[in-house]
Order: structure tokens, then sequence, then C-alpha cells
């Protein structure tokens, strides 16, 4: 039986001259903001989604401030099924609307996306839904790693290293298993993260998993206070080479600046973006929209 056709495309990789001038090596994007629901998101949750929510389901749940919650509203109302999307207060009203749009159901729990992740937990218990975690699953690292693949079949060489952001570790899970698979396993993987938004830094510094006791960075909605167990299992395998490393809210905000320019002439009309994945030929980057990565 053929496999289902998937929901996420194959995004253009594009090199970036502002970044290669700034890096001093080659740059190349990897656009996944051309994704349908306009992040890498759609890959994993779109083969989770396939796998566990067939057509007799009652209806999806995500817990998200945003990118998560957008692909679990795109992917259900293509499957035709009901789609509930809980997302913490601090989620912007834009987003919210957006769900919406998509036919989702939006519920505002909580002040952080731990709080609105325990009510999705309980709807799944109470109403019968299938939930969909926003990174902390196999079937979504596997459709991440998609990213790895097409970006293997663009390059006549391994990169050099791949700089990536971290929320709550599912993008970092998908690309480590993608590198992997096409034998890219001596690459660097650089992982940043916000301060205040550290979860996984936290981890790496204390060599164990531990909770924030708050997100105090800006960017309210971009993590969870506590990374993904895999994501930590990695360090502690010690087969790839992943360093962990921090800027601050305004460093991320001044690389937004830097780089929207470019972000507009690429596809004429843009959305902010907070993060950029970064793999390096000598350098490679993985470009999203991500006003929040969980």
């Amino acid at each position: 039986m053929a496999s289902p056709k998937a929901f996420h495309i194959n995004t253009p990789f594009l090199e970036s001259i502002d970044m290669s001038k700034r890096a001093g090596t080659n740059v190349y994007l990897k656009m996944e903001s051309s994704q349908p629901s306009g992040s890498f998101k759609i890959r994993g949750i779109g083969h989770l989604c396939q796998k566990v929510a067939g057509p007799e389901s009652k209806g999806v749940v995500c817990s998200s401030g945003g990118n998560a919650g957008m692909a679990t509203a795109y992917v259900a109302r293509k499957l035709n099924i009901p789609a509930t999307i809980i997302v913490p207060s601090s989620s912007p009203e834009l987003i919210r609307e957006k769900l919406k749009d998509q036919g989702a159901t939006v519920r505002v729990v909580g002040m952080v996306w731990d709080d609105a992740n325990d009510e999705a937990l309980r709807l799944t218990q109470t109403d019968g839904l299938t939930y969909v975690p926003p990174f902390d699953h196999p079937l979504l690292w596997q459709g991440h790693a998609s990213i790895v693949r097409e970006i293997k079949a663009s390059l006549p060489s391994k990169p050099g290293a791949v700089v990536l952001s971290v929320g709550g570790g599912g993008l970092l899970c998908g690309v480590v298993e993608g590198m992997k698979e096409v034998g890219w396993g001596s690459v660097p993987i650089i992982c940043m993260e916000t301060e205040g938004a550290d979860c996984f830094n936290a981890a790496v510094k204390a060599g164990k998993i531990v909770t924030l006791p708050d997100i105090t960075s800006e960017a309210k909605c971009l993590g969870s206070k506590t990374v993904c167990s895999q994501a930590f299992e990695y360090i502690k395998e010690g087969n790839m080479n992943i360093i962990s490393e921090l800027v601050t809210d305004q460093q991320a905000l001044q690389a937004v600046e830097t780089f929207l320019g470019e972000c507009y002439t690429r596809h004429h009309c843009c959305q902010m973006e907070h993060s950029r994945i970064v793999l390096n030929v000598q350098y490679i980057s993985i470009q999203y929209s991500a006003l929040f990565d969980v």
C-alpha cells in the first residue's frame, strides 16, 4: 500500500549573501517559513497525525503557543477532523485568530506552555481527544528528519556544522535522527536558546534534566520549562557533537532586524522571525517563521 501523501512540502534551499558575508563562508537557507502552516512543525505533526488520528478520531488536541498549533489545525482541517488548540495567555491575539481561521477551537489556559499542556492532557482523558505533542514524540522526530534528507539531496558534501534553535527539543531530535540517517553523525550541532527560555542549556550545565522556575524571556511562548528527555539523552550518549549556546533577547531581536530585509526580498511579504536553524556548508541556514517554537 502506498504511503499517504505528506502534508509538508520540500522547501526552497537558497544561498544567503548577507549571512555568508558575515560568517566568512557560504551560508544557505532552508526556507521552512514556506511550509503551508508557516514552520517546520508540519513535518512532524503531519506525520504523527497520519499515524494516530484516523477518520474515527473524535479530534486532536495540541498545546501550543503558535507554530505547533498552526500545524495541528492545518492537518486536522485536511483530515476533516476537529482540532482543539490550548494556548497560554501570553499568546498574541493574532495567533489565536489565525488558529481559528484554520477551523480550530481555541482555549486559553495558564500563563506559559506547561500550563496549557496540562489542560491538553486532561482533555485526552475527559473528552477522548487524540493528543498531539508539540515536540516530545518519536513520530514527530521522524517527520522532522525529512529536513536533513532534503538538504543532503541538495549538497555535494556534508556541512561543517548545524545551528538550530531549541524550544522543547523536538527540532533538535529530528535533526539528530536525520543526520544519523544520512551519515552526518560527525557534524557539530550548535543549539541556540534565549536566556530565560533555556531549558536545554540548563540541563546541559546541571548534567541532568531540570525544570526552569519560569519562562522569563520576552518570548514567553518560545519554549518549555523542561526539555524533552530524548534531547538530553543525546548529550549523555556522547555520539553526536552537540553544543549549547545562549543569546539575550536583545541579540535575538537584533538578528531579526539584521536579516529581515533579506527575508522580505526572498518572500516579498515576510512573517516576523524569532530564530533560524543554520547548517554550515560551510554554513546552511534552515530558516523558519518562528513566532513561537511550541
